[in-house]
C-alpha cells in the first residue's frame, strides 16, 4: 500500500508532463466536482434559509400551537372561549417544551378613510404578548403599549395596508364593525410593520386586547384563544398532542368546545409548500452528484488510456492489477479532494457574502422575502462533502477494471 500511495502522489504532483488530452480532462473533472459541490451547498443553504424565514413569519403571527373554540375552525370570525389561569397552568405543566402562553382576541371590521375602505381583522393583544416578532419587523413608528385593561385606541398596521389606504404615522382612521348595528371606533396609527407575507399583511391590524373584547361584547375571561410558543420546533407534533389531552373533548361554562391545533394544521398551505422544497433539493443533489460522477468517470478513462505505457511497465515489473487500480483510484481521490476544496471555497464563500450583504434581492410579492435568505448549517455541508467524496470514488471502481484488460506487451508499445 505504501508504494501505491507514493506512486499515486507522484503522478498527481507531477502533471506538467501530462499530454494535451489528459490535462483538460483533469481540469474538467476537477471543475465538475467543484461546480457540483458548490451548487449543492448553495441550494441547501438557500432552502434552509427560505424555510426558516417563512416558517418564523407564520409562527410569529400565530404561535406554534393555538387553543381555540372548535367553531372558529369553520368561521371567518372567531368564537369566544373561556381562558382561566388554571387552564394556562395545566398547559404549562403538560409539556416541558412549552415556552410561552399568550391570550389573543380577534374582531373583523372595515377600515375607512375618505377615499378608501378595506376589510380587515383586528387582533387584540395584551401586555403578556411576546412582541419580539413585531419589533423585528417594525419599519416606522413604535409599538403601542398593548393592554388588557384599558383602550389606547392606537393600532399597528402593515406597510402594504398603509400604502393602500394612504395612511401615515399619527393619522386618525375610523373602523366600522357590523353586527346588529354598525359600530364605529376611531384609531391612531402608532406604527407600521412589514413581513412581506401578504396573506397576513393585507388583513391584520394589532390593537389592545381590551378593545377587541369590548367590541365583541365578551366577558372578561372570554378570548379568541391562546397562542403557545415552544422551545423546540422539532417536537411540535408531540407537544401538540400533549396539550390536546388537556383541552380536546372539554367545554367551558358556555358549552364552547376547546380544540388544540398546531400552526402546521392551521395553515397547511404554507407548510406543504415548504415540504415540496425538500423534493427540489433531493432532485438537485441527485443531478449534481450525477454530473460530478460522470466527469470523474470520463476523466479517469482518459487518464488510464493516456498512461497505458505506464500500466504496461508496472505489469511487466510484477505489479498486480489490484495495485495498479488502487494507484489510479488514489490519483482520482486527490483530484476529488482538490475539486471539493475549490467547491467549498465557492459555495461557502458565496453564502457568507449573501448572508452578510444581502446582495441578491428577490421580489417580496412572489417570494415573501426581499432577499435570498441563508442558513449555513455546517453539519449539512459536512455530509454533502462526505457524500460527494464517497460517491465519486465509488463510481470509479467499475471504470478502473479497464486496467485488468490492458496487455503488458501491447501497452508498452502503445502510443
Amino acid at each position: 500500500m505504501s508504494y501505491v500511495f507514493f506512486i499515486a502522489r507522484r503522478l498527481f504532483s507531477n502533471q506538467n508532463g501530462a499530454k494535451k488530452v489528459s490535462r483538460p480532462a483533469i481540469q474538467i473533472a476537477t471543475a465538475g466536482i467543484a461546480v457540483g459541490l458548490a451548487v449543492m451547498i448553495v441550494s441547501v443553504c438557500v432552502v434552509l434559509g427560505f424555510k426558516d424565514e417563512i416558517r418564523s413569519k407564520v409562527v410569529g403571527f400565530g404561535g406554534h400551537i393555538q387553543v381555540m373554540n372548535y367553531e372558529s375552525l369553520y368561521a371567518y370570525d372567531t368564537s369566544p372561549i373561556v381562558i382561566t389561569d388554571h387552564l394556562e397552568e395545566q398547559l404549562r405543566q403538560s409539556d416541558s417544551n412549552v415556552a410561552h402562553i399568550q391570550r389573543v382576541c380577534s374582531k373583523s371590521g372595515m377600515l375607512k378613510t375618505q377615499e378608501h375602505f378595506k376589510g380587515v381583522q383586528f387582533k387584540g393583544i395584551g401586555s403578556d404578548y411576546d412582541t419580539h416578532f413585531l419589533k423585528d419587523h417594525l419599519i416606522a413608528g413604535e409599538l403601542p403599549q398593548f393592554s388588557s385593561s384599558h383602550a389606547s385606541n392606537r393600532i399597528l398596521l402593515s406597510e402594504s395596508m398603509a400604502r393602500e389606504m394612504n395612511l401615515q404615522l399619527g393619522d386618525k382612521v375610523y373602523a366600522y364593525f357590523f353586527e346588529e348595528t354598525v359600530r364605529a371606533r376611531r384609531f391612531t396609527v402608532a406604527g407600521i410593520y412589514s413581513t412581506n407575507l401578504t396573506e397576513f399583511d393585507n388583513r391584520l391590524i394589532y390593537t389592545d386586547l381590551y378593545t377587541c373584547q369590548k367590541l365583541n361584547n365578551w366577558a372578561a375571561d372570554q378570548y379568541s384563544g391562546l397562542e403557545i410558543q415552544t422551545y423546540d420546533y422539532s417536537k411540535l407534533s408531540e407537544t401538540t398532542l400533549h396539550l390536546a389531552k388537556c383541552t380536546n373533548g372539554k367545554s367551558d361554562r358556555f358549552d364552547a368546545a376547546y380544540v388544540t391545533m398546531s400552526i402546521e394544521d392551521l395553515y397547511p398551505q404554507f407548510f406543504v409548500w415548504l415540504q415540496l422544497l425538500d423534493t427540489n433539493i433531493i432532485v438537485i443533489l441527485i443531478l449534481m452528484m450525477g454530473v460530478a460522477g460522470f466527469t470523474m468517470i470520463s476523466g479517469l478513462l482518459i487518464i488510464i488510456l493516456e498512461r497505458t505505457n505506464f500500466i504496461g511497465v508496472m505489469k511487466a515489473l510484477g505489479a498486480p492489477d489490484g495495485a495498479i487500480r488502487r494507484i489510479f483510484l488514489w490519483f482520482s481521490f486527490f483530484l476529488i479532494i482538490r475539486g471539493v476544496f475549490i467547491g467549498n471555497l465557492i459555495g461557502v464563500g458565496v453564502m457568507l457574502l449573501q448572508q452578510s450583504t444581502g446582495l441578491i434581492k428577490l421580489d417580496p410579492v412572489t417570494y415573501y422575502v426581499d432577499q435570498v435568505p441563508i442558513i449555513i448549517n455546517w453539519w449539512h455541508i459536512l455530509w454533502i462533502n462526505l457524500a460527494t467524496i464517497v460517491i465519486a470514488i465509488a463510481v470509479l471502481v467499475l471504470p478502473s477494471l479497464l486496467i485488468s484488460r490492458i496487455s503488458p506487451v501491447k501497452s508498452i508499445r502503445f502510443e
